[in-house]
């Protein structure tokens, strides 16, 4: 299986996750792409690969800078998800509870209007926690590829 592990950020720490989350992956098949949201084209999203995407909150539960050109060209030409499985791993603090973790829904938000299924439990790491982000990713990737069907 083709894995495509997409960041979003604002301070570098969705970054580290996902290269973390890829570095994981490889280490059962050599067809893993990582890359920043700013640099993907929403319209090369095709079932052919499953989807990782880590993605933190900045401000008022925005999109951090990196995602805000993907979910510009996303909205300007809506392209058609179906059959396209993903998992989200969202970043966000729960000390501002109104907005926690929002940066991530607003691309999830995206993925299943298109068509596209998320698979598996909806990753999140709260930085009010004493946890480090890809420990918890990392925990939360082989319930994810289970849910998948991805052999271990």
């Amino acid at each position: 299986m083709k894995f495509t592990v997409l960041y979003g950020t604002e301070s570098g720490n969705s970054e580290l996750i996902a290269e973390d989350l890829g570095a994981k992956l490889r280490e059962t098949t050599d067809e893993v792409v990582v890359a920043d949201l700013q640099d993907f084209d929403p319209q090369s999203i095709t079932p052919d690969s499953f989807y990782v995407v880590v993605c933190s909150t900045h401000g008022e539960g925005d999109l951090p800078n990196t995602a805000i050109p993907f979910a510009e060209a996303f909205d300007a030409a809506l392209p058609d998800l179906t059959g396209v499985r993903y998992a989200m791993f969202g970043l966000g603090d729960t000390f501002y509870e109104e907005t926690y973790s929002q940066g991530s829904e607003h691309i999830d938000r995206r993925f299943t209007a298109q068509g596209a299924v998320r698979v598996g439990d909806y990753g999140r790491h709260d930085a009010s926690s004493w946890d480090l982000p890809s420990d918890v990713a990392l925990e939360w990737l082989p319930g994810v590829l289970e849910a998948a069907g991805v052999p271990a």
